[in-house]
């Protein structure tokens, strides 16, 4: 017998740190829902990330926080899989993690748009551009050159000439937040609003996170 399909067709992948997750990692999954089609998200917090030059909130915070920054959006499943995974964290072996257990889904994979431009340097970037198609949060020219019609996406373009791998960019509006700002202002004790989910603040409020020693 062959492998049985997915229940879903289209699965959206969505890796990241979240330290903490703020209102532009919330509007690129509604994007990408909306525009995408998408039956299920896997939202992935970092667990070792082998490019961060710091080191990480603690897992089981940023866990928490990407539960309540996406809960309210039902397609959402917030995956431990690279939390409890040891050595160095790549999203290729994700990816062949989720083709495997979700066989006849098109993965999604979706990526900011400072993501986008160190994908050059991602492990195996060709391999992933051959498992998924990689979706970015717009840039300023990017939304700028979308068709008029709703959900209309640009046709997939190059990342560079020597990368077998190409991007569709997702519509949505340009939002420059910083993770590295809002834990300054959680350091000082200043007020996220309009930066961070509410829920969020509160937690970081709650747990003294990104406090000074």
């Amino acid at each position: 017998m062959g492998l049985s399909l997915s229940p879903f067709t289209r699965l959206g992948v969505f890796g990241g740190a979240f330290d903490p997750p703020h209102l532009a990692h919330v509007a690129l999954l509604e994007a990408a829902i909306a525009q995408l089609q998408l039956d299920q998200v896997r939202v992935l917090p970092t667990g070792q990330a082998w490019h961060k030059p710091r080191n990480l909130t603690g897992a089981e915070h940023r866990l928490a926080m990407a539960r309540l920054a996406f809960g309210h959006l039902p397609q959402v499943v917030v995956d431990e899989r690279e939390i409890h995974r040891t050595g160095p964290s790549y999203t290729v072996d994700t990816l062949h993690e989720l083709q495997a257990e979700f066989p006849g889904a098109q993965l999604y994979l979706l990526i900011g748009d400072d993501q986008r431009r160190s994908l050059a340097a991602w492990r195996n970037i060709s391999e992933i551009g051959r498992i998924a198609i990689i979706c970015a949060a717009g840039r300023d020219k990017a939304v700028r050159a979308w068709n008029e019609e709703p959900g209309t996406l640009q046709s997939p373009s190059p990342i560079s000439d020597t990368l077998q791998a190409h991007i569709l960019t997702l519509k949505m509006p340009l939002m420059p937040h910083s993770a590295t700002d809002i834990r300054a202002l959680a350091a000082s004790e200043q007020a996220m609003t309009g930066l961070v989910p509410p829920a969020v603040e509160r937690y970081i409020h709650e747990h003294h996170l990104y406090r000074p020693n």
